[in-house]
């Protein structure tokens, strides 16, 4: 597969089977007018619907994902590390202020707590972890 955006090779993909929008979304579970959206980048499918939309489209997800990003046509220097970690120190953040509210109102079980916690410190640990190469 060529170079090209998610949605574009969305698109590309569908018409190779000989599918309209309204068939993928079919097959998908979704609506055509999701469907629409991915092919016009405004918005992206579910993670968790990947694996099933490159079997969909007769493709594996690594092929799926092989798309161009803003981050090959510019020169990535620091941009995209320093973004990474701004997205997991927030991870991190939110995890923290999540379990501090949910333990006020009383709405979440310890076990679950921990687990939001972990998720946290894991993200930490990955910001700690990337600053380790830099020394």
């Amino acid at each position: 597969m060529t170079k090209q955006t998610f949605g574009a090779a969305i698109s590309a993909l569908r018409k190779e089977k000989g599918m309209t929008q309204l068939d993928l979304a079919r097959q998908m579970g979704v609506t055509d007018k999701a469907v629409s959206k991915w092919e016009r980048n405004l918005s992206f499918p579910d993670v968790a619907s990947l694996p099933k939309l490159a079997e969909v489209l007769g493709t594996s997800v690594d092929e799926l994902l092989e798309v161009k990003t803003a981050a090959q046509e510019e020169p990535a220097g620091r941009k995209v590390p320093a973004l990474v970690e701004l997205v997991l120190k927030a991870v991190a953040l939110a995890m923290g202020v999540g379990v501090v509210a949910l333990t006020v109102m009383d709405e979440v079980a310890p076990n679950d707590a921990i687990r939001l916690l972990g998720i946290g410190l894991a993200c930490l640990a990955l910001v700690q972890l990337m600053h380790a190469g830099d020394e």
